[in-house]
This record gives structure tokens, sequence and C-alpha cells, in this order.
């Protein structure tokens, strides 16, 4: 966001210093990557603090916080997705790690992968994915009846609809997204051209509406990048646990049948 006033401008663009598209890879792509690199790194660095933490003694700092996350996901799954999903609480926290921190990542001034539409739509296709191979695994060959029913006529319409948590997932992460950078760019833009009509006379170094929109703008990015991120991994998530349940067992299946997987 502030990155495409800042190099209009002044000339200067602060991502392209950074992140080097010349070799066909995007910035939101680069970003990407970042992102992934520091929840890997941290991953490790929890798990090498874990192996050395004496187990008689309660965790501390990270190691806590690690923890605390931990269960509460596992709870979380647990309550949406029922028994049977005991231990999807990992993937479902990694996902949670990656889109919040993908989210409030343009507050650095580099391209925010949620903006680019690969972004949403590749993490929407790890649902759809996951939808339909659950769907297989517990439903076998009668998970194809789904599509010739109530008459096989209906087929292309039952085919267009098995679509529409990919389109869901993906569009309504995209458009948040891309709707709170489209308002912040413009609002840099407008304070920019605002500081330039108020110091014209004074310094170039005076530009951008560097005065002005420290006052202002970080309300908006509480918003747009912070309050509007959380919301939208949190509708994200339940969402996915939600869609993947309702093609697993009911709640009430017996305890030999959630660890025996049938």
């Amino acid at each position: 966001m502030v990155n495409l006033v800042l190099a209009e401008e002044t000339g200067f663009d602060i991502a392209g210093a950074f992140l080097d598209t010349s070799k066909g890879l995007s910035g939101e792509t680069i970003s990407s990557l970042i992102i992934v690199g520091i929840i890997c790194l941290l991953s490790l660095y929890i798990a090498i603090r874990a192996h050395f933490q004496d187990p008689l003694k309660k965790p501390k700092g990270i190691l806590l916080l690690a923890e605390i996350g931990v269960n509460f996901f596992d709870n979380l799954v647990e309550t949406l997705m029922g028994k049977y999903y005991r231990g999807f609480g990992g993937f479902i926290l990694a996902i949670a790690c990656y889109l919040f921190i993908a989210f409030i990542w343009g507050l650095t001034g580099l391209p925010s992968p949620v903006t680019y539409l690969a972004t949403p739509l590749s993490l929407g296709l790890i649902t759809f994915v996951l939808i339909h191979a659950n769907a297989v695994r517990f439903n076998k060959l009668k998970y194809f009846k789904r599509y010739v029913e109530p008459v096989p006529f209906f087929l292309p319409v039952n085919l267009i609809s098995m679509w529409a948590p990919l389109l869901s997932l993906t569009m309504r992460l995209f458009g948040n997204a891309l709707a709170g950078w489209t308002l912040m760019t413009l609002i840099y833009g407008a304070f920019g051209s605002l500081g330039n009509v108020i110091f014209e006379a004074a310094d170039q170094a005076l530009k951008v509406g560097g005065v002005i929109a420290p006052f202002i703008t970080p309300a908006l990015h509480a918003y747009f990048d912070l309050f509007s991120g959380l919301i939208q991994t949190v509708v994200f998530l339940f969402l996915s646990m939600i869609f993947i349940a309702n093609e697993g067992p009911e709640d009430d299946i017996d305890e030999f049948s959630v660890k025996g997987g049938r």
C-alpha cells in the first residue's frame, strides 16, 4: 500500500529494492515464500526448544504460547468437526498462521500475498480437494450418486454446484483483501496530494503526506489489516472445517470407529 504511493511520489520502489521480479516471480509470490519460511523457522525453533524442555517443568514464553495455540485448535476442530478429526488441528493452525500473517504483511510495505488471486485460489483448492477426498473416503462409490440426484437430468447443475465452495472461499478472501488494499492506496494517495498542496512551497522531503498520514492511517490499518484480516481468517477456517466435516461421519460414531478409522 505505502510502497505504491512512495514509488509514484519519490521514484523509489521499496518492494523493488528487496524483491527482484525480473526472473518471473511476482512480488506477492516472493512475499508468500518469505511468510512460509518464517513459519517454518519459527516451528523449527519451537520444536528444538520443546525437545530440550524439561517435561516436569511448566513451559514458558514461546513454548507456552505454542501449547495454548495447539490445544485451542485441537479443541476447536473436535468441537466443529467431530471426534473423528482429532489431530486435524495442526493443519488448521498452519493455515491460520499463514493467512493472518499474509493479511497483515502489507504493513511491511511489501506486496501482500492475498491481493494476488493465485494465493486465495490455492488455499481454496486445498479445502476443495479435502472436501471431495473426504467424501470419497467415507462414501466410496456412493459419492458419485450425488451428481445424478434426484434425477440424472440434474447432472450438469450438480457438477456446476460442486465448485461453489471453491468460488465462495476464494472470492471472499480475494475480494476483502483487494478492497482493503485499494482503499488504503487511495487514502495514501489522497494524503500525498494534500501534503503536496500544503507544503508546495516547502522542501521536497515534506511531500507524500508524510506529516498528515501518520495521524489518521494507523486506525485504518488497524481495521483493514488487523481486524479485517483476523475476521477473514476466522471465516475461512470455520467454513473450511464445516465443508470438510459435512462429508464425514456423524458425531455419534462409537469410539472404536474413531480409533479404527472406519
